[in-house]
């Protein structure tokens, strides 16, 4: 019996990538998707970087990793809501004297907020990334906890997500070391 479906956050990292692979192999229904929050990625359109050389959102890499494990894929232009709930909010409160933490604001503004949006609009229950942090349940609810891998936490970054969206969101690399995600990786 399969599992739901779930869209997962495909930054065309070895994280995401694997998180992808565990996903399809514990029988959920993936569905990837990348959010575009910079350049274009069209042949032919000029970028300040290669994808090879960028720190998230290699859409190239996610596109072969979707297809070597054979789920649908697309990318979703989020440029706008970037530049306008990061990259202002950024300039905006920096010129205050305020120095915020855009990959926090990212995810909460942007990629877990887009992705919650875009599961609901296509009625799918679960939203999954590959951030290195786990989910709890406490006294107080279920609550975000550091990752197992301490070197690699990314719990800080999601500490403004929605609590709401909470029983909805899949980390399936917060449980591993990063050198068991790189094994994984590589086979």
């Amino acid at each position: 019996m399969n599992l739901p479906t779930v869209l997962l956050g495909m930054s065309g990292g070895v994280d995401s990538s694997v998180a992808a692979a565990l996903l399809v192999r514990q029988g959920y229904a993936v569905q990837g998707v990348t959010l575009q929050v910079w350049e274009p990625e069209e042949a032919g359109q000029p970028t300040s970087k290669k994808w090879q050389e960028r720190g998230c959102c290699k859409i190239g890499i996610a596109k072969y990793v979707a297809q070597r494990l054979d789920i649908p894929y697309e990318v979703v232009d989020t440029r706008d809501d970037f530049r306008d709930s990061v990259i202002a909010d950024f300039v905006r409160a920096y010129k205050e004297g305020i120095t915020p933490n855009p990959c926090v604001r990212c995810n909460e503004r942007v990629k877990i907020r887009r992705l919650i949006e875009l599961a609901d609009r296509r009625g799918i229950q679960f939203v999954a990334t590959g951030h290195y942090v786990r989910l709890a349940r406490t006294d107080a609810g279920l609550t975000l906890q550091r990752a197992v891998d301490l070197k690699k936490d990314q719990s800080y970054f999601l500490y403004r997500l929605n609590p709401a969206w909470l029983p909805r969101l899949l980390f399936p690399v917060g449980t591993m070391q990063k050198s068991d995600v790189w094994r994984e990786a590589e086979s």
